[in-house]
């Protein structure tokens, strides 16, 4: 049986994503494991883990739109966006039943430019944001365009608003939270943060970092949590691969092989072998079309 697939996990607050692979591969004994995305050590939720030839998929998972729904406090800010950091000025709660937050959203709402936090991971000459701003340093960070799809206001009860964000990868909400209260004039950060899905995996199908953490044998690796490579339901025309197909892709060369229509050149491809082996995402570089299948000379891109 072969371990190549996804592992949908429910990530508990005070793990690091991390932590949570770590676990995993403690209580699996799976070795080459990936995940789709950092989540912070104080927010929950969804990580799908890529399990041996299933790394291939890490870009691509990474790339996805998540969902999160979380709660913002208002009336304080903290260095961090987040309720880890230091509380920058007098903590005083405030009301905010008052604000017209459907209007104030709007600039949050669609595509728009976005600077990530000081305390973030982000790269600046090779040096991790957070290191320079724990230094005491403050990192020469650039926007980033970033799109949210939905922003939904769930409640607002006192200092506290409930949302659910849909946004693209690479969104941070810890700079909404902020963004926010700068737009309203009140002082806010991100007070909670549950991913509960990327794409279509739904935190609902995924095991929990406690269950792992007190497994003793790989038992847990079951469905719904639990994805082999035929399961994965991803948006790509599967293909299948002959054995000397298969050996010259994986070592980086390009191939002829049939395939069906509507294949055009530029799309993207689930690579398997005949006998339903992943092997990997490939691209259509030349498609011809002749009497019977589709010819298309293609390359492997995950």
């Amino acid at each position: 049986m072969t371990n190549d697939g996804l592992f949908l996990i429910d990530k508990g607050e005070g793990f690091t994503s991390h932590d949570a692979v770590a676990l995993f591969r403690r209580a699996s004994r799976i070795k080459r494991v990936g995940h789709s995305g950092t989540l912070d050590p104080f927010a929950t939720g969804l990580l799908i883990l890529c399990l041996e030839k299933a790394t291939r998929l890490q870009s691509y998972l990474m790339n996805l739109e998540k969902t999160y729904e979380g709660t913002i406090r208002f009336g304080w800010s903290t260095d961090s966006y987040d309720p880890t950091g230091v509380v920058l000025g007098q903590a005083v709660p405030i009301s905010v039943e008052h604000v017209d937050f459907e209007a104030a959203k709007k600039p949050f709402v669609g595509d728009f430019d976005q600077m990530p936090p000081a305390f973030s991971a982000k790269k600046v000459d090779g040096v991790r944001a957070y290191a320079t701003a724990r230094a005491g340093g403050t990192p020469q960070l650039k926007v980033k365009r970033v799109k949210i799809s939905e922003f939904a206001i769930l409640e607002v009860k006192g200092s506290q608003l409930s949302f659910r964000i849909r946004s693209s990868a690479g969104t941070y909400v810890r700079s909404i939270a902020h963004d926010l209260g700068a737009a309203i004039g009140v002082p806010a950060h991100l007070e909670s943060l549950r991913r509960t899905l990327i794409g279509k995996f739904s935190v609902e199908d995924a095991v929990t970092t406690e269950v792992v953490k007190n497994a003793t044998g790989p038992a847990f690796l079951q469905p719904p949590a639990f994805l082999s490579m035929s399961q994965v339901q991803l948006p790509f025309t599967e293909v299948r691969l002959d054995p000397m197909q298969h050996k010259k892709i994986v070592n980086g060369q390009t191939v002829v092989f049939k395939g069906s229509d509507p294949i055009t050149v530029g799309d993207t491809l689930q690579l398997f072998s005949l006998s339903d082996e992943f092997i990997g995402i490939g691209e259509a570089i030349e498609v011809l079309r002749e009497d019977g299948p589709v010819v298309i000379k293609g390359k492997v891109i995950l």
